[in-house]
């Protein structure tokens, strides 16, 4: 029986099956990144729902895992060395998984850096820059009259939607044929992008023909389409 009792997150989302990973997020790019692994690996875990709307995340038991108050967030009883293991950031989560299964991230190699490597262009460029877009396009950032900081995000998020463009370019993939922890780190941001910030014309979308096909691609297999939805809104 694992004991996840030292784990104070535990007492605000207990544990059903501790046995397995438990993970605290909400189904935002970031988080479906995660849900998408979790789903795709077939390793066993617990979703929980933290709540943007109650603060979930500024609660104490949320910040004892994660002190930068963001999610995702993991919580895995069979860690290395058989000990429990708490981890926040989607990209270390990512990495992690991926080794925890020997799924979507070669062990070793030029493969395993490339890969990482394009792991972190989403993480340094593309989440932030479609981010701040979406704030100046779809949230408060639209009552500003001055449209210079909007079009500095477009400007930014077209730069690295032509890299990524480029790079799928002949490519099934990041990495080529095989699908990667950096596809499932980028794509739920494209989605984001053209969906829920409603930025596709913005952006000129149609422009980069090789990002759709593979967002198409994405979004069709079905270890993502169950992920969209996990953890569950309720």
């Amino acid at each position: 029986m694992n004991d996840l009792s030292a784990f104070p997150i535990t007492r605000k989302w207990p544990a059903q099956h501790p046995g397995r990973i438990q993970l605290y997020s909400l189904p935002t790019p970031n988080g479906v990144k995660v849900s998408v692994m979790l789903e795709e690996s077939g390793l066993a875990y617990e979703p929980h729902l933290v709540r943007f709307d109650a603060n979930d995340q500024m609660s104490p038991e949320f910040l004892s895992l994660n002190p930068n108050n963001k999610i995702p967030a993991i919580l895995d009883p069979n860690g290395p060395d058989d000990q429990p293991l708490a981890l926040f950031e989607s990209g270390a989560i990512l990495i992690y998984l991926a080794d925890k299964c020997g799924q979507f991230l070669a062990r070793a190699g030029n493969e395993r850096y490339e890969t990482i490597q394009w792991l972190m262009f989403q993480m340094g460029g593309i989440g932030p820059m479609f981010g701040q877009l979406g704030f100046f396009h779809r949230f408060a950032g639209k009552e500003y009259e001055d449209k210079r900081p909007r079009d500095r995000y477009v400007a930014e998020s077209r730069r690295l939607l032509g890299v990524l463009n480029g790079r799928l370019e002949g490519r099934t993939w990041l990495m080529g044929e095989h699908y990667t922890i950096a596809d499932m780190a980028t794509f739920p941001w494209v989605r984001n992008l053209v969906g829920f910030y409603e930025a596709g014309d913005l952006v000129g979308i149609r422009d980069f023909p090789h990002v759709t096909r593979v967002l198409d691609a994405f979004l069709a297999r079905p270890a993502v389409v169950r992920a969209l939805d996990i953890p569950h809104r309720g």
